[in-house]
């Protein structure tokens, strides 16, 4: 007979802290919002708002702004070179770029270390890109955007508003991206 109250007793622990998660998991004094609009109330970035402009240095010294890509659907990815997901997915994002590129497409590839602009260009002489890659040395941008894994990529359409939005590295190349790419990149008529 002992097996039988050594089950009661982790039946009842078992309910009660199923019990106390559901109730920590709900607050019932604020309606039910999605993910999405929590981060826009927040002042993040999220899908169906517009995506937080920004002004960075790009490795190569131009200065580039979100704002005057309008018009072109634009990957906003924040990465690292410590970040091993971020490194795999740099070459299908590459040659995405260059097949996307002339139909619409933009890829900032921002940059979140602090000490970037020491390193980054011997970086990027060892693993060139064609796409920008900019620096946010500060992590300015990446508070704006809420990132705080990485990578993060936002895609922003042709409007400036993010319809899209993929935590950790994907193959930029796959059917599925591609039909993506291809939904987003169509001309609204």
């Amino acid at each position: 007979m002992p097996i039988l109250p050594a089950i009661r007793l982790i039946l009842i622990s078992s309910c009660a802290a199923l019990l106390l998660l559901t109730a920590a998991c709900q607050d019932s004094s604020e309606p039910a919002t999605s993910p999405a609009s929590k981060a826009a109330e927040n002042g993040k970035a999220a899908i169906g708002q517009p995506a937080p402009d920004f002004t960075l240095k790009a490795v190569d010294g131009r200065s580039i702004s979100l704002s005057s890509l309008r018009g072109k659907v634009v990957l906003v990815n924040f990465w690292a070179t410590w970040c091993p997901p971020c490194r795999e997915e740099m070459p299908s994002m590459e040659e995405l770029y260059k097949n996307y590129a002339p139909g619409g497409l933009e890829l900032l590839a921002i940059n979140i270390e602090e000490d970037g602009p020491e390193f980054l260009p011997e970086f990027m002489r060892e693993h060139p890109h064609s796409f920008p890659v900019l620096y946010d040395t500060e992590g300015a941008v990446r508070e704006r955007y809420g990132v705080f894994q990485f990578p993060e990529t936002f895609v922003v359409g042709r409007d400036g508003v993010i319809v899209d939005k993929v935590v950790g590295g994907i193959d930029w190349t796959s059917p599925r991206v591609l039909s993506e790419m291809n939904r987003h990149l169509r001309v609204p008529q």
